[in-house]
């Protein structure tokens, strides 16, 4: 089950592993860390350093008195990035980040950026707002998209299943949902509950 579902991730440290004796969750384990040691040190400096341009900025420009947030590299999924507003910190999907490090310096940072600023200003406001567009625009010149057109093909893991339609794709926790027999999907086309797919 383990060698299906993480594929891209576990060839990379099979050599190192014996997969036949340690568990899916030691497993998981070491996939996530390579993930989460994709970047280089090199290259996790040119994130931090613009993190402490992009805070110094905004408190040049709103005459505040912003603490530097931490940087932490572990958000994972399809997600570029996330601010977390009561810790003060920034995480950052440290595989899309090494795949595309000009994106991250120049659009998710300052993005991240403004989404603390807007707290720290304007309290719990709706995250893509105009307080946040607004802060984006006058601290960075920058349009303020709410999502990224990242490739995430790498990162999308998906379990075939069949209903009477087809081949239906299912994410890992569906998946995972359906193996603890916490729930059950239906096709919304034919109405027919999924099954996985037996062969393979």
């Amino acid at each position: 089950m383990i060698r299906k579902v993480y594929t891209p991730f576990v060839w990379l440290v099979k050599s190192k592993l014996n997969f036949d004796k340690i568990g899916p969750k030691q497993a998981l384990f070491y996939v996530r860390n390579y993930m989460t040691s994709r970047l280089s040190q090199e290259q996790k400096q040119l994130l931090s350093n613009r993190l402490h341009e992009c805070i110094s900025h905004a408190n040049h420009v709103l005459k505040l008195a912003f603490p530097l947030p931490s940087l932490t590299f572990n958000q994972r999924g399809k997600v570029a990035g996330t601010a977390r507003y009561i810790s003060n910190e920034i995480r950052l999907n440290s595989h899309l980040a090494a795949d595309n490090l000009d994106y991250f310096l120049e659009e998710v940072i300052p993005h991240e950026v403004c989404h603390l600023v807007a707290y720290a200003l304007f309290g719990k406001v709706q995250p893509h707002g105009k307080q946040w567009k607004g802060l984006m625009q006058q601290l960075f010149g920058l349009e303020g998209k709410t999502c990224h057109q990242l490739d995430v093909s790498m990162l999308s893991h998906s379990i075939d299943y069949f209903c009477a339609c087809g081949p239906v794709a299912l994410s890992i926790r569906r998946h995972n949902k359906v193996l603890r027999q916490q729930t059950q999907y239906r096709c919304r086309t034919c109405n027919t509950i999924l099954q996985p797919n037996l062969q393979a």
